[in-house]
């Protein structure tokens, strides 16, 4: 990382308003759930209770589930490979930039899908910074070079495979639920939202975003690769996040799909091996000079 470079200061301000986020989110409320029907006609539970007071009971399990989340695993992972990227690792950065991009989308969604609450501009400035960090991270490499750090062992095909897995998955889970709205007099399953925003932005960023890197992976191209670890690193925290969010629904007594509980954490497990692969089958420099050091100093 260079070290004029703005994310010195953005991701430890990242993390810290991240800590701050997280941890206002999992504070526990008095207060009683109560029914209420909105606008369009549909019958929803408030929850009536702490920072997700005015946000339905199912809302505010998947979003307390991803505090959760992003407190045990997201800030770790920031802030381990930012310290990695200071001293020069390639991993470290990689690990990085798909963490930067797991919070852009977290804190997107909690600008536009949260009930407004006091924490909102937190929201729009964790917004901000994560999507300028990102775009400094995701310009850092050198593209010329990137492909030549990677191994000749690593499992192209399985990658992309398991990207184009995930590509399907969302696609087909999210135009079923888009299709059923199109029945007549049909109520869409919006809660306190006014749209699907996270079906238009899985369906318009992450869909083409895993598709476009398996293909470029598979063609061995320097984008490719560095999409591809993005797009590992964004299922690996999205289906450990979705996964809790059905277990904390299931707790509050929301129904959900039976396949979306099953095949998340399968994304999730499947996603943390690939990344495991990915890590090893990269040629660090930062880690062959520390090595070349070490051995310099016992001879």
């Amino acid at each position: 990382m260079n070290n004029n470079s703005p994310l010195k200061w953005l991701v430890p301000a990242i993390i810290l308003l991240t800590l701050l986020a997280t941890l206002a989110g999992l504070l526990p409320g008095d207060g009683q759930p109560f029914p209420l029907t909105n606008f369009r006609g549909e019958q929803v539970t408030i929850n009536a209770r702490g920072l997700y007071y005015w946000d339905t009971v199912s809302s505010a399990a998947q979003m307390q589930a991803n505090d959760l989340v992003t407190l045990a695993l997201g800030l770790p992972l920031l802030a381990i490979s930012f310290w990695l990227s200071l001293r020069g690792s390639l991993r470290g950065r990689l690990l990085m930039t798909g963490t930067l991009g797991f919070i852009l989308y977290t804190y997107i969604t909690m600008c536009f899908g949260a009930a407004y609450n006091k924490l909102f501009l937190i929201y729009v400035a964790l917004f901000s910074l994560s999507l300028f960090a990102f775009i400094l991270s995701m310009t850092s490499f050198d593209l010329k070079t990137l492909p030549s750090h990677f191994s000749d062992k690593l499992p192209r095909g399985w990658i992309a495979g398991l990207l184009f897995f995930a590509a399907a998955f969302l696609s087909l889970a999210w135009l079923g639920r888009i299709a059923a709205t199109f029945a007549p007099n049909s109520i869409p399953v919006l809660e306190n939202t006014t749209s699907m925003f996270i079906q238009a932005m899985d369906l318009g960023l992450i869909v083409p975003l895993c598709v476009m890197s398996g293909v470029l992976l598979l063609r061995r191209r320097a984008w490719g690769y560095l999409l591809a670890s993005i797009g590992l690193m964004k299922f690996l925290t999205m289906g450990v996040a979705v996964s809790m969010m059905s277990l904390n629904m299931l707790r509050v007594g929301v129904a959900i799909s039976m396949v979306e509980v099953s095949v998340f954490p399968i994304i999730a497990v499947a996603n943390l091996v690939m990344v495991v692969v990915l890590l090893r089958n990269i040629k660090d420099p930062a880690y062959e000079l520390f090595r070349t050091a070490k051995f310099t100093l016992r001879s």
